[in-house]
């Protein structure tokens, strides 16, 4: 979701040309599926296609990653514990939470358990929203990875 929410406020800005935004799985559960059903209704309620040009599937988060990307943002602790496992640690400070860009520091309400897409959608597009408000300068040409 949160690559959705992230590009459609890129979009909106006319910055596309300065951000790659990229969603990857810090678990395997989902490898090669699309965007989940209810997360796709929930976006295009708020007119966010997830469609585009190419189908969006799950791929797993690399090593590789951490030298690809200027920022990896998590969405929980859980997440931020196997990006650091699977970057092997992070020394250059890159792992940071969603949540934490606002006032509200903390883990994305996880729709997979709690079945509240809503509360989601709220917490990834104030996360999203305050982090692209992080950027000044030479900092709009960050590369970000959503994970």
């Amino acid at each position: 979701m949160a690559e959705f929410v992230m590009k459609d406020l890129v979009r909106k800005m006319g910055s596309e040309d300065n951000f790659v935004i990229e969603s990857a799985a810090t678990s395997t559960e989902e490898i090669g599926n699309c965007v989940y059903p209810p997360a796709r209704r929930k976006l295009a309620e708020h007119g966010i296609d997830v469609w585009g040009p190419k189908v969006k599937t799950a791929r797993q988060m690399t090593r590789s990653d951490y030298d690809r990307f200027d920022l990896l943002i998590g969405m929980d602790s859980w997440n931020i514990r196997n990006m650091r496992s699977i970057c092997g640690g992070d020394p250059e400070g890159k792992i940071l939470m969603l949540m934490d860009f606002t006032k509200r520091p903390g883990d994305v309400a996880d729709p997979w358990y709690t079945g509240d897409f809503e509360a989601t959608w709220r917490d990834v597009l104030e996360g999203c929203q305050a982090l692209l408000d992080s950027f000044t300068g030479d900092a709009s040409q960050i590369k970000a990875s959503a994970g």
